[in-house]
């Protein structure tokens, strides 16, 4: 149990008489969740008030008297067992009141946890002159009372300790280091966190800022259709502009997806070329596209860098399919059909598997070859509507 002490607030804001006294020990205690907590408020002789007259109340809601203790005609206890966590950051208010229900004085409680060691401490450079990190809590990431991060970096054999200042209000697990990087040496960063109950350090990573580049998604990516080939679309793109400069070289990957589908479909083997052809797609479909970067081998970097986020997605769709489907009593243009069909199956297999993403295995036969298809069906269809009439 805490030792007891007389310690005097001065609270002229709730008195009316400057002259009025009153405190309570312990004065804005931290303390771990399930602590039992005993207070007392001690009130000034010239108050003319007994110990027995006053009351307590924790977040606006009286105590119960049984939890109460007389221990001098000025000085009153209350105890509360199994403390749970606070119910916000800048603590929970607890209150001396007299008989009348006016505040004598108060005191906050910080109930929570100490911090847990951080974790997932990443880190990314837009354009090798900033740094941005980010980390998760640790544990069960949450202390229910104020904690600080602080995101410290130091070059690896020399230098000394900095510490990063731009925090983000939005997102309260990072930081971002503006200017005053050093290239081609490697960097020691951590997160030290810290609050009235106790302070953890997260692992040391070493990272060379040229390591871990990224860049701005792709710009001006378009979406357009393969003339008539009911199945293509072709995409295009610029390299990210802020990278221009740079000694380096893009790996890009591509998603898409329909319409009405919220599972995306990656393309791993785009390379770095700013083009791409989708093919094997449904006719008359809408599709939405992304488009990402990936620099590697920045001034000579043997690493990978790091994927950007990903376009905003574009639109674009197939054209519908001009085959008629026929119910012909025609044997003879049937089984023509049919044959024709069961030969250029295999055909169509073969080529949509090799032409499929953007390795240009043969795309101009394709698509000559699926012209001519379309054409060839939209005739026959057509003659077949003809000799019915």
């Amino acid at each position: 149990m805490l030792s007891l002490l007389f310690l005097i607030l001065y609270i002229p804001a709730v008195m009316p008489s400057s002259s009025q006294m009153a405190g309570i020990f312990p004065q804005d205690p931290a303390l771990p969740i399930g602590s039992t907590l005993t207070a007392t408020c001690s009130v000034s002789p010239d108050l003319g008030l007994h110990a027995s007259s006053l009351f307590w109340s924790l977040n606006g809601r009286r105590l119960p008297s049984s939890s109460y203790s007389v221990l001098s005609p000025t000085a009153l206890s209350v105890t509360l067992p199994g403390l749970p966590a606070s119910r916000q950051r800048s603590g929970d208010n607890l209150v001396c009141h007299n008989h009348g229900g006016h505040v004598l004085a108060g005191s906050c409680l910080y109930i929570g946890m100490p911090p847990a060691k951080p974790v997932n401490l990443t880190c990314w450079s837009r354009n090798t002159k900033d740094l941005t990190c980010r980390w998760a809590p640790g544990g069960q990431g949450e202390t229910f009372i104020k904690t600080k991060y602080t995101l410290k970096y130091k070059l690896r054999w020399y230098g000394r300790e900095r510490e990063c200042e731009e925090y983000s209000a939005a997102q309260p697990y990072s930081c971002y280091i503006p200017r005053d990087l050093a290239l081609f040496t490697p960097y020691e960063i951590w997160v030290e966190a810290t609050n009235q109950l106790g302070s953890a350090t997260s692992d040391v990573i070493t990272l060379d800022i040229l390591d871990v580049v990224t860049t701005d998604p792709p710009s001006g990516v378009s979406v357009s259709r393969v003339g008539d080939l009911e199945d293509h679309l072709s995409v295009r793109w610029e390299s990210p502009p802020a990278l221009k400069d740079f000694l380096f070289q893009a790996k890009y990957q591509i998603r898409y997806r329909l319409e009405d589908n919220s599972d995306w479909k990656v393309m791993d083997d785009v390379g770095n070329q700013t083009s791409c052809r989708l093919a094997g797609l449904r006719p008359g479909t809408v599709y939405f596209v992304q488009v990402r970067c990936n620099p590697v081998g920045i001034y000579g970097s043997r690493r990978a860098g790091i994927w950007s986020e990903w376009s905003h997605p574009t639109a674009a769709s197939t054209p519908h399919s001009e085959r008629v489907l026929s119910g012909s009593c025609d044997s003879k243009s049937g089984d023509s059909n049919s044959t024709l069909r069961r030969e250029l199956k295999q055909f169509f297999g073969w080529v949509r598997n090799h032409a499929y993403g953007c390795g240009g295995m043969s795309i101009k036969l394709y698509d000559q070859w699926r012209v001519w298809m379309q054409k060839s069906h939209k005739t026959r269809n057509q003659v077949l509507q003809g000799d019915k009439s």
